[in-house]
């Protein structure tokens, strides 16, 4: 009769059967394997709550990417379209910063400066 090879787990350290072992080399069996593979994905998706101050900070950006998107269609009817260009810049400016993306904080403040200089 064939003999069963028995190994020890090295993180359960239970006894287990040569088969639940992916490999000969290998000191893990599959089941703790799964585990640490499970364990660690969690630890990449890190669910958390927003902050009061990024909750407003993406309602405000919400309302600056309307302005935004709606400014090139009024931009003809005399200066409102820049108003709401600059609005849209100035309501968007504080969730980049919040996210710390700082190169679209610099083209928002390119956004309101330009605008503000067609104004005048």
């Amino acid at each position: 009769m064939a003999e069963i090879k028995m190994r020890v787990c090295n993180v359960c350290q239970k006894e287990k059967k040569d088969s639940k072992f992916k490999h000969e080399n290998k000191k893990t069996c599959i089941s703790c394997e799964f585990r640490w593979k499970t364990s660690f994905l969690r630890l990449l998706v890190h669910d958390r709550r927003l902050t009061a101050q990024e909750r407003i900070a993406s309602r405000l950006g919400y309302m600056g990417s309307a302005f935004i998107m709606l400014s090139p269609y009024i931009l003809n009817y005399g200066y409102i379209g820049a108003i709401t260009y600059i609005l849209g810049g100035i309501l968007l400016t504080p969730q980049v910063w919040i996210a710390k993306q700082w190169n679209l904080v610099i083209i928002n403040i390119n956004l309101i400066l330009g605008y503000i200089i067609y104004l005048l």
